[in-house]
């Protein structure tokens, strides 16, 4: 969407129709409560666009061979791909036998709004058939966040010029065009229809459902529909009945200023291996639901975003687009993320089916920070589902000859590796360190040591078990530690000896193994016996684990300054960017990955993310020299780039550069900047939103139980305020450019670290405040 004026960074205004941006809309208006997931389109579809439709289930998935020209031993054997299940939006409407359409006849007014504070999506227009008739409508559209099974939408219609017939035909239909294959390794596969097959379909009065099985996966998917019509006039109803198709038909006489209400209350339930609501059962739930009308629904929805906002909230200052762009991610985050402790959140949420659905690293890395210190009974979600798949994760583990322990899936959706291209996908062994890291984030941040007893310690020292079958000690390298042939997150510089980050990310996840190790055998002894029986942990392991740490093996080049990204990087030419058109980035949709592979040139951070996720291991001028080097060296060609550059500029002293990347992460949906938002929204992106304002513009860092800051407000803004939760407490800081003030919101006593200042915080409500010339901190 091209940025314009925001005169209510708390809304997304769509004020003119242009066919041209059909799809990029369906993303950016895209509605959902981590289960459900429903692109914005319209009710009535759009003819032009048919590829433009979506309605998804997190975690709910077809399973497909993997189809190779040459396959060898354990390549991954399946995808999984998420389903686009039947669309209960849909909605036909037409007047004396005119249809509706926004291809035909006139627009004479539109706006479309998203409501981030309500979580509503509105649409207001007056159209002109081709024969001469007005009509006004108005839509309302909410997936609710506090029935996870329902979404509500309200549909008025209400002739302006004319008496007549206002026909409306609402269906659920699972007969979705779907996109055809494309070389765009990003974009999403055609599913087989073949492997859907409706085991009961129903349209009795005002009731539709839909049964379906996915063979290949498992999973049954019942979805319903149940509908309220409120017409003055003679209204006449009718069913039609399908095998992908159930609908019914509305006939109504209407009279010129008097509207048509009609209220649609659709379900889904999905289930692998279980049993789902019999028919009756989901009529009854639908039933329930519809005693309530569509403003009690908003009400709650309201409530329950009211919630969201007073702890998650980013207020950012001087910069309207920017405030607009912060709260979009965030709401968006919040829409997308699994609550169910099996489920995650895709790279593309839930706004649309690139990358097939699949969950990466991109959750415990760029997305989990911004829930864990907002909202962690969430975060702690997100781990949870990681020990759900754990066993998946050893089968694959002895798929690669590794004798014990556990190997993370690189892209997933239910547990099994469904990367085909190893080079860029299963060999980021790097994905167990960043689990790991996680657990250990999520643990010193929140004090959790009933899920660390329970699940995250299993999670650690299954995943370090890796390090030492996959690295060595090797002699002509003084016997460090050394891992090869691996990927690092910069995908353009694959199967390499020593990637920093891998490396960097190994030694912590080892130093953490020992950690947990030690604190499971001293504080729950039973636990400790119980683990170690149970994965059959060897008394010599720890002692191993420390051994590698010690003795790992980090690049370094001392005659530059630098860390070298892997052995081979500094011995290959430079990419050659002045004859490289503009026109032929992103790299990897124009060149064969072997001419990438061997030049100096990254698709993304690298070197620079490992030193800021293990900030206290490197001093700001090595962070400056890596910086220097690197940055002039990436494409950013991967949405996870510029936050991470943003974080490291404003650690390292380059405030401009800071905010002129932070101004690419905080609207790069919204302005499409990377021409690919159509196929739904870059969730790690937007995690990186948070992290550019949290971890870069106010310098927050979590050094054990210690919390500390070194904030700035960069040229071009008025300042910030934001809240965190800390082992218990809730503090808000309000960053101003002459001053920063700190508040215990609620919560014991705490004590942080402003600078080189200590700051006791131990009245809530009582802000501390440090100018910024003196640091001086007075109460206010």
């Amino acid at each position: 969407m091209k940025q314009q004026e925001v005169p209510n960074p708390w809304e997304l205004v769509e004020s003119e129709f242009h066919p041209q941006n059909y799809s990029l809309n369906a993303t950016l208006f895209s509605l959902g409560n981590g289960f459900i997931g429903l692109r914005g389109t319209f009710e009535e579809g759009f003819d032009p666009e048919p590829f433009a439709d979506g309605c998804y289930l997190n975690g709910v998935y077809a399973s497909e061979l993997i189809t190779y020209g040459e396959r060898a031993y354990g390549y991954a054997r399946h995808n999984q791909r998420m389903l686009s299940v039947p669309d209960g939006k849909q909605i036909r409407l037409s007047i004396d036998g005119e249809r509706f359409s926004l291809a035909e006849g006139e627009l004479l007014s539109f706006e479309r709004r998203l409501d981030m504070a309500a979580g509503i999506l509105e649409r207001n227009l007056v159209w002109r058939s081709p024969a001469g008739k007005t009509l006004e409508l108005h839509s309302r559209r909410l997936v609710s966040l506090v029935e996870k099974h329902l979404c509500v939408l309200h549909y008025r219609v209400t002739p302006l010029d004319f008496d007549g017939e206002v026909r409306l035909i609402s269906a659920l239909d699972s007969g979705l065009v779907q996109m055809k294959k494309s070389d765009d390794p990003r974009l999403a596969s055609p599913i087989d229809r073949r492997d859907i097959r409706t085991l009961e379909s129903t349209a009795e009065g005002g009731h539709l459902a839909l049964r379906q099985k996915v063979l290949s996966s498992d999973f049954t998917i019942a979805s319903g529909v149940l509908h309220r019509i409120d017409c003055d006039g003679a209204c006449e109803q009718s069913s039609q009945q399908g095998k992908e198709r159930a609908a019914v038909e509305y006939r109504c006489m209407a009279r010129r200023g008097q509207s048509i209400q009609f209220t649609k209350y659709l379900a889904y339930f999905a289930e692998q291996n279980r049993g789902l609501p019999d028919p009756a059962q989901l009529r009854d739930y639908l039933e329930n639901c519809a005693t309530r009308s569509f403003d009690d629904y908003a009400e709650l929805q309201r409530r329950e975003l009211d919630s969201f906002w007073s702890a998650s909230d980013v207020e950012v200052r001087g910069n309207k687009a920017l405030q607009q762009g912060m709260r979009f991610n965030l709401f968006h985050l919040f829409q997308s993320l699994g609550r169910d402790s099996r489920t995650n959140i895709a790279a593309k949420g839930l706004s649309g089916d690139g990358y097939e659905g699949h969950y990466f690293w991109d959750t415990e890395i760029y997305i989990l920070p911004f829930f864990l210190y907002t909202q962690p009974q969430l975060a702690r979600g997100l781990l949870e589902y990681r020990h759900s798949i754990l066993d998946a994760a050893r089968a694959r583990a002895r798929e690669l000859a590794i004798k014990k322990g556990a190997l993370f899936p690189w892209r997933t959706i239910g547990g099994e590796e469904c990367s085909a291209y190893y080079p860029a996908g299963t060999a980021q062994f790097h994905i167990n360190a960043d689990i790991a890291y996680a657990v250990r984030h999520y643990c010193r941040v929140t004090g959790d040591t009933d899920f660390l007893r329970d699940k995250g310690t299993e999670i650690v020292l299954e995943g370090a078990r890796l390090w030492l079958e996959i690295g060595h000690y090797n002699p002509r390298r003084d016997n460090r530690f050394c891992i090869c042939e691996v990927t690092g997150p910069d995908e353009y510089t694959a199967l390499v000896d020593n990637n920093f980050y891998t490396n960097l990310m190994a030694r912590a996840h080892l130093d953490y193994a020992c950690e947990v190790h030690d604190w499971l055998r001293a504080q729950e002894p039973q636990a400790f016996v119980e683990l170690a029986r149970r994965i059959q942990l060897e008394p010599e392991e720890r002692a191993a684990w420390r051994r590698a740490a010690d003795a790992i093996n980090l690049p370094e080049d001392k005659a530059l300054g630098i860390h070298p990204q892997d052995d081979s990087f500094l011995n290959k030419p430079k990419w050659d960017f002045a004859n490289t058109p503009a026109d032929h980035y992103p790299l990897l949709l124009h060149y064969h990955p072997l001419v990438i592979y061997r030049h100096q040139v990254c698709k993304q951070a690298d070197v620079l993310l490992g030193m800021f996720l293990q900030s206290s291991e490197f001093t700001a001028e090595q962070k400056r020299r890596n910086f220097d080097f690197y940055e002039p060296r990436t494409t950013h060609d991967s949405t996870l780039s510029a936050c991470i550059h943003s974080i490291v500029a404003s650690e390292v002293g380059y405030p401009e550069k800071a905010l002129n990347y932070f101004r690419q992460v905080a609207r790069m949906d919204m302005d499409n900047h990377h021409n690919n938002t159509q196929h739904g929204v870059h969730t790690a992106c937007m995690g990186g939103t948070w992290l550019c304002m949290v971890q870069g513009f106010a310098g927050m860092r979590t050094q054990d139980k210690q919390l500390s800051f070194n904030p700035y407000v960069p040229e071009g803004l008025e300042g910030y305020r934001f809240r965190i939760q800390f082992r218990g407490r809730t503090l808000e800081l309000d960053a101003g450019t002459d001053r920063t003030s700190y508040t215990l919101i609620s919560g014991d006593p705490v004590t942080i670290h402003h600078g080189e200042e200590i700051l006791r915080l131990s009245e809530p409500g009582q802000p501390l405040v440090c100018k910024r010339e003196s640091a001086e901190v007075y109460a206010q």
